[in-house]
């Protein structure tokens, strides 16, 4: 438990500092004139998106890596992240902005039923075909957005491209209360399942020995974890390689045990994607990159090396 409060110091420490870094300087004697307010306020709800988005992605990733017991699952592997960005922008564009949460979802519903539905083998879905499917999955939806951009008007190009790199600028506060809330609930009904989720990581016989009832449970799971990135994507576009490595790098800090596991990965994630948002907001500044480069710069090195490294290795 101490670590899981110096982990959520670090993180209000880093919310904070994060709001007076960037292009523009804030004096400290003049934070409350009215331009500074401002740009103080746009940071800080940009901020707290990039802590929300990193955390359920973490969770989701935690969820799909124990329920799959496989290492590399996440949701950018899986393509969980391309179906509701897909869905997202079907959305936008042949509907509102009012409508792009629940494409998004049903975007990452279909992408998991399908991934699941490929991977199948003998009744039973293989954790390994599932990785291949996601990626198969992943080249097809993304050739169906690049042709959706290709036949977008000029003016919205940029902006949906933009959007699909990943982006956690924000305007309006009510936006990130609602992801805020909707992660929330989703952290709460994660951290229900930690009992299962620790008797699944076993294998699924284990599992069955402990009164698990497989099927049901790894459905859930699964709708869930597609939920999470569903409402991130469609607030945050696509952000790769976060539900890789923060479960890793967690798991190695506190252990397996997923009643530590998931509260501590979706803290770590929260730091994990503030920090590489800062580093996107200023590394070129005043231009910016979109933050989903900065995690696909540290992401696939990393899936390089846990590719290396042996599966049973990780669970243990």
């Amino acid at each position: 438990m101490r670590r899981v409060n110096l982990f959520i110091l670090l993180l209000v420490v880093l919310i904070v500092l994060s709001c007076f870094i960037g292009s523009v300087s804030i004096p400290f004697d003049r934070i409350f004139e009215g331009r500074y307010l401002e740009i103080l306020k746009l940071r800080f709800f940009r901020a707290i998106l990039a802590v929300v988005a990193g955390a359920g992605l973490s969770v989701a990733g935690v969820i799909l890596q124990s329920v799959l017991r496989n290492p590399l699952s996440e949701p950018y592997v899986l393509g969980v992240s391309s179906g509701a960005g897909l869905g997202a922008v079907i959305g936008l564009l042949f509907f509102s902005t009012v409508f792009a949460g629940l494409t998004a979802f049903l975007g990452g519903i279909i992408t998991i039923a399908l991934v699941c539905s490929l991977a199948r083998v003998d009744s039973r879905i293989s954790s390994e075909n599932m990785i291949i499917s996601g990626i198969l999955i992943n080249a097809l939806f993304s050739s169906i957005l690049m042709f959706f951009i290709s036949v977008s008007s000029g003016t919205r190009i940029h902006s949906i491209i933009w959007w699909l790199l990943g982006n956690t600028q924000v305007y309006k506060g009510i936006h990130v209360f609602v992801v805020a809330i909707t992660v929330s609930l989703a952290l709460f009904l994660s951290m229900l399942f930690s009992k299962e989720l620790n008797a699944l990581s076993l294998g699924e016989e284990e599992a069955m020995h402990l009164g698990v009832n497989i099927d049901r449970v790894k459905k859930l799971l699964l709708v869930l974890a597609a939920f999470i990135t569903s409402i991130i994507v469609s607030m945050c576009g696509i952000i790769g390689f976060v539900g890789l490595m923060v479960p890793h790098l967690t798991r190695r800090m506190v252990g397996p045990d997923h009643r530590t596991l998931i509260l501590s990965s979706f803290i770590i994630g929260g730091i994990f994607l503030l920090l590489c948002d800062v580093i996107s907001r200023t590394i070129l500044a005043p231009s910016e990159i979109p933050v989903g480069v900065v995690t696909a710069f540290l992401g696939v090195p990393f899936f390089i090396y846990v590719l290396r490294k042996s599966r049973k290795a990780y669970f243990k």
